[in-house]
């Protein structure tokens, strides 16, 4: 190897070796560019820097990001999620483990609403922990399904992990987002079936909602379920529908997504200038960050690139006496082990490229990797030490103890990695519906 190419290697291991340390990770990547690429490059490592930021900025798919984040916000603080849970309590009431399919399902929708994570995870927690408790669920199970299901917009278009996705392994993001609909799905009916299968087996971990908490008016709840699930569901038809239906670019639909949530909010009688103000905040700090690490590590991966590192993984990678599939499960296991340090962001950004030449060479639809990783990648949210499922969940239910929500999350990820598998073994569960609307 030469000079160059081990700088490369050095920068990558310190780059892990930093993080791992606590700095934070934007900053340690652009640091980390420009002083091993001075080294290797002298100073054009800063005109490259320069010509990938702009090149990146000038990407018209980054648009949506903020738009879906704004989008999500203003529908978490204008109650629909707790209309959309009210509504499914209502209805499943008398179920033996009611509250785990009202989490899942309400976790599911509302995945298709808005693609942020620690709000879905900490709504839940706020809403179903409480009546859980109340209810004698088990705190191990009721953990795993509120962290799991929250994760799953993460998956579940508009995710915002896809639209920044799309860009780095040259994927049309409506394509993608059509792909991950048949893992989202399938995901939540395996998380629906462990949770009823359990409290099927043994009443006591999730017996119905309790007598008192029910409510007894077929009319009421047919209004509740109206008015808690057709607005909703409306706003997610005009948002992913002109996607799917091509009638709209994802940032042309995020715009209405916006627009619509807007509304939803207003007619709600839940948007005043305080919660435009909170949202507006939260949504220029999410994008911020999302965007500044995109940046950064763009800078950082064609800083590899150039050094000629990345071809040295690529040949490492390539020579190994394995067929095409194999090498597809040794990459799908070196994302699953960097989803446990690392969070999404950081994984598509660095990683990502470095994996893609690979794939690429190996000739392997990219399409049904995006969605392989995607559901890989859902492992940072749910294992241990990041695990932010977590700590959003422990900060609104103090009574669960950090090791019983890692127990209970443990449980779902062995489902997730089923998925995995299943999709890796069965390439129509993600391939099907772009087919069928793509054609």
């Amino acid at each position: 190897m030469t000079f160059n190419e081990i700088l490369g290697l050095v920068m990558l291991i310190s780059m892990i070796g930093v993080i791992f340390i606590g700095f934070p990770i934007s900053f340690t990547l652009l640091f980390l560019a420009l002083a091993f690429g001075w080294v290797g490059l002298g100073a054009r490592v800063f005109d490259l820097a320069f010509f990938q930021t702009i090149g990146l900025m000038k990407e018209e798919t980054l648009a949506a990001v903020p738009l879906f984040i704004f989008m999500g916000y203003i529908t978490e603080r204008a109650g629909l999620m707790e209309r959309l849970f009210q509504a499914f309590r209502d209805l499943l009431a008398p179920v033996r483990g009611a509250l785990y399919l009202v989490v899942i399902l309400t976790a599911t929708v509302f995945a298709m609403a808005t693609g942020i994570v620690g709000a879905a995870v900490t709504v839940l927690g706020i809403m179903a922990a409480p009546i859980m408790i109340k209810a004698g669920y088990d705190p191990r199970l009721s953990a795993g399904a509120i962290a799991a299901g929250g994760t799953l917009g993460i998956l579940i278009p508009p995710s915002v992990m896809l639209i920044v996705m799309g860009p780095v392994i040259g994927v049309s993001v409506a394509k993608l987002y059509a792909a991950s609909f048949g893992p989202g799905f399938m995901l939540a009916m395996m998380y629906i079936a462990y949770t009823m299968i359990r409290s099927f087996i043994n009443p006591t971990l999730g017996p119905p909602v309790p007598e008192d908490e029910r409510v007894h008016d077929t009319g009421q709840i047919v209004r509740e379920v109206f008015v808690g699930i057709v607005p909703l569901a409306a706003l997610i038809a005009c948002t992913l529908g002109s996607i799917l239906g091509g009638l709209a670019t994802p940032t042309e639909a995020a715009a209405v997504g916006s627009t619509g949530a807007l509304v939803l909010a207003l007619v709600y009688r839940r948007l005043n200038l305080e919660v435009l103000k909170q949202a507006m905040i939260s949504t220029m700090t999410t994008s911020s960050m999302v965007l500044f690490l995109a940046v950064a590590s763009n800078v950082f991966g064609a800083v590899f690139s150039r050094l000629g590192s990345a071809q040295v993984v690529t040949d490492a990678l390539l020579s190994l006496p394995l067929p095409p599939m194999a090498v597809l499960i040794v990459v799908m296991i070196l994302i699953f082990l960097l989803g446990w340090p690392f969070e999404w962001p950081a994984i598509i950004l660095v990683f990502l490229p470095i994996f893609y030449p690979v794939v690429l060479a190996l000739k392997i639809d990219m399409l049904w990797f995006g969605a392989l990783v995607a559901i890989n990648l859902q492992t940072a949210f749910l294992s241990p030490p990041v695990a932010m499922s977590a700590y959003y969940l422990k900060q609104v239910v103090p009574q669960w103890g950090l090791s019983t929500i890692y127990r209970g999350m443990a449980d779902f990820m062995i489902i997730q990695v089923i998925a995995l598998v299943l999709c890796l073994v069965f390439p129509q569960i993600v391939l099907w519906f772009p087919s069928v609307a793509f054609r």
